[in-house]
């Protein structure tokens, strides 16, 4: 086991040896979700990515300090700060208090990773339990010479800070191309150049969320939240920031400077960013009506869904591809990971039942940890992980096939490794056990086939087996016993 973790840095976008600034310790911080609304797969996607990474940095004895953050204010609709407020729209549309709506979609949140088997992170700071650190943090930005305060809102001078320092050092991009992209302004617009952008905003006579500052009765601008927070938990300058790739353009960017320039420093030595989600090569959007949310996956009540998932085959198709690489929802893609998980799973069921059979083995046990090791250090590369824990697979079934063999020492490796790499670093975990009736039914389903192999009735022995196949259920022969699963 080596502690030579290469991670892909979105700021230097190369793959860096991860030497944490303050080793063991390590800070991670991953922008959470908005919760005035159901959580979308986008967000899974990355929050399962980052609870890989967060395992496996565990796995390998970091102290490692997750913060995750919750979004319950200053959220407008569009990024330019105009438009309502997300939650108090949300508040007046179901006639509810702003923290009623919080509350209810941040459990409805925890919930649904709780089916992921996501682990919880160390913290999880609110935006309005943090208003102070938020203005505190704006006044530094203030005194420091980066902002301006106009009719009671405060905004960041880009062209200010872009004098100094590399606005968008994080997306590689041209400060002039990002000009032309944005509207120019008009005579009644309060920002002096068109990049600026909200600290803190003046609440209007009937915006129900708001709180007193220097400037004005008003609200945090989003982008302020996250710097403040991990700034508080944290530190000035921490090892991992995470979040999609949708935010590395603006909110990111904007953490970056606000934090700049208010500590003088780069908050964050490694940027890491989860790609999108797609649906049958489309990407997944509500406008575009391919987007569905978790519940929608388990239960399979989608009209582009033939049939539910459950949440570790979702999870298991999750990680069969790359945190950075697009990930694409089929049919085809779940059924295949559907058979794909369930075969790993019977295959550690079987693991369980096997016994050293041999003075050498048919696998080099050693060989495929260091192996199953190379691939989470190469940024973390779970579906390489998969194929090699695969190949531990074809090995269990070829052994209690009766065609392979295997060592008492590598037996005890063996089962190890899968523990390890399955469960603590994956954070698969076995479906819901079947319950008695079931087992005592299919105990009995399986002596009435043996019966009939012993007298010589193929056919209803036949009969059985492919009737069960048809219903989900395979069994699994060897010359000891019958065993089950579902497919």
């Amino acid at each position: 086991m080596t502690n030579n973790i290469l991670i892909y840095n979105t700021l230097s976008r190369t793959k860096e040896v991860f030497e944490p600034i303050n080793a063991p310790f390590v800070g991670l911080y991953v922008c959470g979700p908005t919760v005035y609304s159901d959580v979308h797969l986008g967000n899974c996607r990355t929050f399962v990515s980052f609870d890989l990474i967060y395992r496996y940095l565990l796995h390998l004895g970091f102290k490692v300090r997750y913060v995750r953050n919750i979004t319950d204010a200053g959220h407008l609709e569009g990024d330019r700060d105009e438009g309502d407020d997300k939650f108090a729209k949300k508040a007046k549309l179901e006639k509810l208090e702003p923290m009623e709506i919080v509350q209810k979609y941040t459990l409805g949140f925890h919930d649904v990773m709780r089916l992921f088997n996501a682990l919880p992170p160390n913290i999880e700071p609110t935006a309005t339990g943090h208003i102070s650190e938020q203005i505190e943090m704006v006044k530094q930005i203030i005194d420091n010479g980066y902002a301006y305060e106009v009719n009671g809102t405060v905004y960041f001078d880009v062209e200010k800070y872009s004098k100094e320092h590399n606005y968008t050092l994080l997306t590689n991009r041209l400060l002039e191309d990002l000009l032309e992209g944005t509207r120019v302004l008009g005579g009644q617009d309060e920002k002096k150049g068109r990049l600026d952008f909200a600290l803190w905003i003046k609440a209007k006579p009937e915006h129900i969320m708001h709180w007193p500052s220097p400037w004005s009765v008003g609200f945090p601008g989003w982008h302020i939240e996250c710097s403040a927070m991990s700034n508080k938990y944290l530190g000035e300058r921490f090892d991992i920031h995470g979040g999609g790739m949708d935010l590395a353009a603006t909110h990111h960017t904007n953490e970056i400077a606000q934090s700049q320039a208010c500590n003088h420093t780069q908050p964050v030595k490694y940027w890491m960013h989860t790609n999108m989600l797609t649906v049958n090569g489309t990407r997944m959007s509500k406008s575009a009506g391919n987007g569905f949310l978790p519940g929608e996956l388990f239960t399979g009540q989608h009209p582009l869904l033939k049939r539910g998932y459950s949440p570790m085959a979702v999870r298991f198709f999750m990680l069969q591809a790359h945190y950075r690489s697009t990930l694409d929802f089929s049919n085809d893609a779940l059924d295949a990971s559907d058979k794909g998980f369930k075969r790993l799973m019977t295959a550690i069921a079987l693991l369980n039942k096997l016994k050293p059979s041999g003075e050498k083995s048919g696998l080099d046990i050693q060989d495929l940890e260091k192996r199953c090791y190379a691939a989470m250090n190469d940024d973390f590369n779970s579906p390489v992980l998969l194929s090699e824990l695969f190949e531990a697979v074809r090995f269990i079934n070829s052994v209690y096939d009766g065609k392979a063999v295997v060592t008492e020492s590598d037996l005890a490796l063996l089962k190890k490794l899968m523990n390890n790499f399955v469960f603590d670093i994956l954070g698969l975990q076995q479906e819901i056990p079947q319950s008695n009736d079931i087992n005592k039914l299919m105990e009995f389903v399986i002596k009435l086939r043996n019966e009939a192999k012993a007298a010589k009735d193929y056919a209803t022995s036949d009969k059985i087996r492919i009737s069960l196949n048809e219903m989900g259920i395979q069994l699994k022969d060897n010359k000891e016993e019958t065993s089950w699963s579902k497919i």
